[in-house]
């Protein structure tokens, strides 16, 4: 098979003219080559008058090697289909079922690879089932009324399911997981574009029918999800033995997958204090930053814009843009009473008035020092900006136009640009929230995002605060075995464990732990 990358058409070109130019790179006549299949595809938009989309593809053809050795160029090369394959199985004999802990992508791709190998894993998610969660998320954008167990963070299909349903990932994968993942979200009824799509997403819209569809399949096999199900305690030696759920139901179990959102702190603190080997580590913190969606659009030359953006301030600390959300929404993203955090979401078709990312600044362990020298140091500090996030506007989500953040003034009358918000808000002074080093570094950022894309500096661009929860703050330590040290079958996996960021990295993480007990277990 061959691989042709760069193909540029005009926008809108059917098969046939693709076909046309990949035959034109390697010196045959269209009819020459056949089984021509999209990779990839995105769009060049740099000039305005003439828009390109841009292709990867394979092809097959006769005497392929003498082929791309003729076209001697760097986006011509001999590949191969790599499609995924199940593990082989090992032969010890499990005395009981695995356990998953958690129903977010990591929890959701382990147990449907061990359904699928026949292991029937036992689920236990701490939130509710999507149908009940939605009308607890609806309720709380509303009223403000929260329940700590079912609401944006918690429940089934994790954070993700709130959010863009981005699948964009920069982890290395070459054994077909990546592929895995996007076919099983089409079979369940997502877009066949995120096949091809340079950077794939779902729509929050659609992930709330795709997610139950997929639990129904790992069902059907066997498989057994409980909702309202938290982790509360766990029973071991040198290996575990058995959790404990909801307090005092004890579960035995040898093989537990800790699949843990990043907002599970007091799952944290339990495990922490049961002796399990765990390290803080370095996150990021911010705002939410508005823009209409038109003046994004027309800035980078196309439909529902999506952007990266990167700067390296003169004190060291990166600031950059994350979770990008085309025509999308500022989400209240809160999990736990008297704290406040935000999100972005935004559904399939991308076609809100407003445009949003996350502007956020990295920390690391010495910049919480104060805060303990011990894991949930992180998790404290968090807790504590969170706090203040919620005192500034009485539980409400603080919004401020960026001139008067700078100016560290609360905001008068919106301008252009009005809250495209789910949830709560008012006009707060995010500066009350943040610390002093973050806001400065943010406002150095900012003049370079505006000539990376005109107009994003503007006084009357929103920042909506705080964004607090970009990643986990620690991470419970596991050895190559992908075991946690020290306690063998305990599992540690995906974001809360602090091993991927986001729904796609997440669910390769979830992957390869199941993998690794499909190796050992018969």
């Amino acid at each position: 098979m061959i691989k042709i990358s760069d193909i540029k058409v005009p926008e809108g070109a059917d098969d046939e003219h693709i076909r046309k130019k990949a035959a034109h790179i390697l010196g045959v006549r269209p009819d020459e080559i056949y089984d021509l299949k999209v990779i990839r595809r995105s769009k060049d938009a740099r000039k305005r008058k003439n828009v390109l989309d841009v292709y990867t593809v394979s092809v097959r053809a006769d005497n392929e090697e003498r082929l791309v050795g003729r076209a001697a160029g760097r986006s011509v090369s001999i590949c191969e289909e790599k499609s995924y394959s199940y593990p082989c199985h090992g032969e010890r004999h499990a005395l009981h079922r695995p356990v998953v802990i958690g129903f977010g992508p990591a929890g959701i791709f382990a147990a449907l690879l061990l359904a699928h190998e026949g292991y029937r894993p036992l689920v236990y998610e701490r939130g509710k089932g999507i149908e009940e969660r939605v009308i607890d998320v609806e309720r709380f954008f509303q009223t403000g009324c929260l329940k700590p167990d079912s609401n944006v963070q918690f429940g089934e299909g994790g954070a993700g399911t709130f959010s863009d349903g981005k699948l964009s990932t920069g982890v290395k994968d070459r054994d077909g997981r990546k592929q895995y993942i996007l076919d099983t979200f089409v079979r369940h009824g997502a877009d066949r574009s995120i096949l091809t799509d340079s950077h794939p997403h779902i729509g929050t819209d659609r992930l709330k029918s795709i997610i139950p569809s997929i639990r129904r399949e790992i069902e059907a096999m066997g498989g057994e999800i409980r909702f309202g199900a938290k982790l509360t305690g766990i029973e071991a030696d040198t290996g575990i033995t058995g959790i404990y759920i909801n307090g005092d139901e004890y579960i035995p179990a040898e093989s537990v997958f800790l699949c843990l959102g990043h907002s599970a702190r007091d799952t944290f603190e339990m495990l922490y204090d049961t002796g399990i080997s765990m390290e803080s580590k370095a996150f990021a913190v911010g705002v939410r930053a508005e823009h209409k969606r038109r003046m994004i659009d027309e800035a980078m030359r196309q439909e529902s814009a999506s952007y990266k953006l990167t700067y390296h301030c003169r004190d060291g600390r990166g600031v950059y843009s994350f979770c990008m959300c085309p025509g999308g929404y500022v989400v209240n993203a809160s999990s736990e009473t008297g704290c406040l955090t935000v999100n972005g979401m935004s559904y399939a078709s991308r076609s809100g008035e407003n445009s949003n990312a996350a502007i956020v600044c990295t920390i690391t362990p010495e910049d919480y020092a104060g805060f303990g020298s011990d894991a949930l140091a992180g998790v404290r500090f968090q807790k504590s900006l969170e706090r203040k996030a919620y005192e500034e506007c009485g539980g409400m989500i603080p919004y401020q136009k960026y001139g008067d953040f700078k100016a560290g003034r609360i905001s008068g009358d919106f301008d252009e640009v009005q809250p495209a918000c789910r949830g709560m808000y008012s006009k707060g002074n995010i500066r009350n929230v943040l610390p002093g080093y973050i806001c400065d570094d943010i406002i150095e950022a900012m003049p370079s995002f505006g000539k990376r894309i005109s107009g994003y500096d503007r006084d009357d661009t929103l920042f909506a605060g705080i964004e607090a929860r970009t990643s986990s703050p620690l991470r419970i330590v596991r050895g190559e075995d992908r075991q946690s040290l020290g306690i063998r079958g305990l599992y540690p996996v995906g974001e809360g464990a602090g091993y991927a960021g986001g729904i796609m990295s997440a669910a390769i993480d979830g992957m390869k732990s199941a993998e690794a007990y499909i190796g050992v277990y018969a």
